[in-house]
């Protein structure tokens, strides 16, 4: 990833908790010599070594990911920016986002017991928000139809393009309109860079 020096992070647990907060994305590897790529959430496991998470087994991505590097991409909150927000529009439109690509060394997973354990990590982590969280009550065998995908990390990027190149009048100006277009992620994320 392109990152230039005023929108890099390289603070790990800023990283981290990028990732825990944004763990939906990407998985991109070679299916046939063609990149290939599929939506799927996605876990840090505890010792924050791997990215995991699991495709149907009718996903053809997950018979030939088995030592690949591949990549996962996760984005954060993002929105168009006018011109007409700076102080001086005479500048092109862009976009700010938050983004990271994380490397790894990929394997897959088949037994049922690793399985179980991905689906309901998954589901404590995204069911922790509701007042009645779901408890596991499905037929096992269901696990047979998916594949856990195991990614060891070898190397994470990750840019932040908050409008850290502009001014700090042009960056208020900036937070301001999103606020009023109901972009409230992405205006905190501004005003937590500052």
């Amino acid at each position: 990833m392109y990152i230039p020096k005023h929108f890099e992070v390289t603070d790990r647990e800023e990283m981290v908790s990028f990732i825990e907060a944004n763990g939906f994305g990407q998985l991109i590897s070679l299916v046939d010599g063609t990149l290939f790529s599929t939506h799927i959430p996605f876990i840090l496991s505890e010792d924050r070594s791997k990215m995991i998470g699991h495709v149907a087994k009718q996903n053809p991505q997950w018979k030939s990911i088995d030592g690949q590097t591949a990549l996962i991409t996760l984005e954060g909150p993002h929105d168009y920016v006018s011109p007409s927000w700076y102080s001086t529009p005479n500048l092109p439109p862009t976009w700010n986002y938050q983004a990271i690509h994380i490397y790894g060394q990929s394997s897959t997973i088949h037994d049922t017991k690793k399985l179980k354990v991905l689906v309901h990590s998954l589901a404590d982590k995204y069911e922790s928000s509701f007042d009645e969280p779901w408890q596991p009550s499905y037929d096992e065998a269901m696990l047979t139809g998916i594949v856990g995908i195991e990614l060891v990390i070898t190397d994470i990027q990750c840019k932040y393009k908050l409008s850290q190149n502009r001014t700090e009048k042009d960056r208020k100006l900036v937070v301001g309109k999103l606020e009023e277009l109901g972009s409230n992620k992405l205006a905190q994320a501004m005003k937590d860079r500052e």
